[in-house]
């Protein structure tokens, strides 16, 4: 059909070409990004005559980017990391989404739904790209419903806000995955999944693994060492 999507089953899937294509996008996002943190204010007055022009806040600072990339490569590595196929269709992962979460923990819902943005892109071309019905379903189930989870930023600075802010984030992603079933993926139910509970169908399969995958991932961060790791990391994320 296409030099960077192809048609195949009734539904569309990036080709080799395609994929460079959304990695080279992604660079450039990056390198635009690294960018606005380094000028900082433009079209700032200058000469000795020139007012003083308050200074501008950074979107992002260089710590702060250093540390969402970090975060977001060993969310993306651990997203291949499948510890447990689900039976009807998706895999739980050695919390991939608590990476992306604690951006938003760390620096708030601002730069945390912009990580998950960043992030969901990462998504949609891992495994030589995502199946694609239509432009909608490809948003509703990478670029929203990734960005959700930088949800976890509005609990930042509450009591518990990680525990808090992961819980809202996963079930938000599943949201949105779950509005994109019942819009597009009804007819791709499996032969293995009851008949009778056919009308919750996108509900069982986008939670079943993100519910799994969210119940371990409390279980690690009940942990004591693994709690004061957080902390610490956070200490050195915002300091």
């Amino acid at each position: 059909m296409s030099y960077f999507i192809s048609a195949e089953d009734g539904y569309y899937a990036l080709t080799t070409a395609g994929i460079v294509l959304c990695g080279v996008l992604i660079a450039i996002l990056v390198l635009l990004t690294a960018l606005l943190v380094r000028t900082g204010n433009i079209g700032e007055a200058s000469g000795k005559d020139a007012a003083p022009q308050p200074e501008k806040k950074k979107i992002f600072s260089p710590k702060q980017l250093v540390f969402c990339a970090m975060a977001l490569a060993l969310g993306f590595a651990a997203s291949y990391l499948k510890i447990l196929p689900m039976p009807w269709g998706g895999s739980v992962t050695l919390c991939s989404m608590l990476f992306v979460t604690l951006i938003g923990y760390w620096y708030g819902p601002k730069i945390g739904l912009c990580a998950g943005f960043a992030y969901g892109l990462l998504q949609f071309v891992q495994d030589g790209g995502t199946y694609i019905l239509s432009p909608l379903q490809a948003c509703l189930d990478y670029i929203v419903a990734f960005a959700a989870l930088g949800c976890s930023g509005f609990f930042a600075k509450r009591k518990n806000g990680l525990i808090t802010g992961y819980i809202v984030a996963i079930i938000a992603r599943g949201l949105f995955h779950t509005i994109g079933g019942y819009l597009y993926w009804m007819d791709y139910m499996p032969e293995n999944f009851p008949a009778s509970l056919a009308m919750i169908y996108p509900i069982a399969y986008n939670y079943s693994y993100i519910l799994a995958e969210g119940v371990i991932t409390l279980i690690i961060l009940s942990l004591p060492p693994v709690k004061k790791a957080m902390a610490a990391v956070k200490k050195l994320a915002v300091s």
